[in-house]
């Protein structure tokens, strides 16, 4: 195996042993244990625990603006691009929407990275503050900015209608037995809302 193979394992593991444990929980014995490597092998590829986690989010940063960019859809804040998001259309962030969706709950690294803040947000402020960024008021602020951008009357409304029914079946999704009626739950509801706002727009 690679360098990049190997610190990308260790960061699998660690987040997976986070995501069932707790983030403080967890001791760099017990993640280099889980990988049958010594502490001294995992020192050559990360510094500490903090370290570790601290590539578990710039991966995560990656794939997050990887996403975007993947639909057309703007990387950086409102702010500083407002033009990408006035060129940003309704479908682009409907078929994001359902690939968001699905990447939170299907891909591992990603999964066992929204449990781990959603377990963590009660107990650190800054766990909180990522939840908030990666899973709550981050992702509404988004929509309603895009929907602001494309013109909306009602880009808060806009933004509760397509991201509430996101938010409400991660909670689902976890404790489903069918996981896979869950996001065709989930895209009905995008899609019903998505035709709501679509009247708004003619």
């Amino acid at each position: 195996a690679t360098m990049g193979d190997t610190k990308a394992r260790i960061l699998q593991e660690a987040l997976a042993l986070f995501s069932r444990e707790g983030y403080e929980a967890v001791s760099v014995s017990q993640i280099a244990g889980a990988l049958d490597m010594t502490k001294g092998a995992l020192y050559k590829h990360y510094k500490s625990k903090r370290d570790i986690f601290e590539s578990i989010l710039s991966a995560m940063e990656q794939r997050d603006a990887s996403g975007a960019a993947e639909h057309q859809l703007p990387e950086r804040p409102a702010e500083e691009t407002p033009e990408a998001y006035r060129s940003a259309a309704l479908e682009q962030l409907l078929a994001y929407s359902k690939a968001q969706f699905r990447s939170w709950t299907e891909d591992p690294f990603a999964a066992a990275f929204r449990r781990l803040l959603t377990l963590e947000q009660y107990r650190s402020p800054e766990m909180r503050t990522l939840y908030q960024q990666y899973l709550a008021s981050g992702p509404l602020r988004y929509v309603e900015d895009l929907l602001a951008g494309m013109g909306f009357s009602r880009p808060v409304e806009g933004a509760a209608e397509l991201y509430g029914p996101m938010f409400l079946y991660y909670s689902i999704y976890d404790g489903a037995e069918d996981k896979s009626a869950v996001a065709a739950q989930l895209d009905a509801c995008l899609d019903a809302a998505a035709m709501e706002l679509r009247k708004q727009q003619s």
